[in-house]
């Protein structure tokens, strides 16, 4: 199986490979078309600021091709919020591939960004399998995505939001299941197997 993740200057592609070859994946890591179409899976992390992420992906045409991809894409962390369509980060318009708005973390009682273990609850969608309601995930982020219909899953900080989002080929999360031990090995597990 052909497994590549998108380069496009944002963080964390590392961690991602690493986990990947734990699982026995040998990834390509590259933003050149053809290789990213030839993909049987896609995985599109990221760690950083969503206006000059896609400012990268615009510059490389990345934006139009990714929302035309037909194999299953997993979007994780700002790889999740640049799959929306809009983000309060410096009011970047996004790929629009959910039509869910990212919003920032407004709260007096809360420390922002969350970083550390968090619960998710609600789960569904072939991407959880053999994970349950309340199983931990390794989270680290400022903004977040709406509660929406596409939500299979969600994670409460302040206010109840979507930690993970399906529309037909696309999945996305917001935790870092390359950091999230044996529940994130499986996750990653199960989007091989998708």
């Amino acid at each position: 199986m052909k497994v590549a993740v998108v380069k496009y200057n944002a963080g964390n592609v590392c961690s991602v490979n690493y986990a990947l070859q734990r699982i026995g994946i040998n990834p390509i890591i590259t933003d050149n078309h053809e290789e990213l179409l030839s993909a049987d899976r896609i995985i599109f992390p990221g760690v950083g600021e969503a206006s000059s992420a896609m400012n990268y992906l615009q510059s490389r045409n990345l934006d139009k091709l990714l929302v035309a991809l037909c194999q299953p894409v997993l979007g994780i962390c700002l790889g999740m919020q640049l799959m929306c369509s809009f983000s309060e980060e410096n009011n970047t318009n996004c790929l629009g591939i959910f039509s869910e708005r990212v919003r920032l973390f407004e709260t007096d009682s809360l420390k922002v960004p969350q970083i550390g273990w968090n619960s998710v609850t609600n789960v569904k969608s072939s991407l959880f399998d053999g994970i349950a309601d309340n199983d931990y995930f390794y989270f680290v982020h400022s903004y977040f995505v709406e509660c929406s219909q596409h939500a299979i899953s969600t994670t409460s900080y302040g206010v109840d939001y979507s930690s993970a989002l399906q529309k037909n080929n696309f999945y996305a999360v917001q935790f870092h299941p390359e950091k999230s031990g044996v529940v994130g090995q499986r996750l990653l597990e199960n989007f091989i197997r998708i």
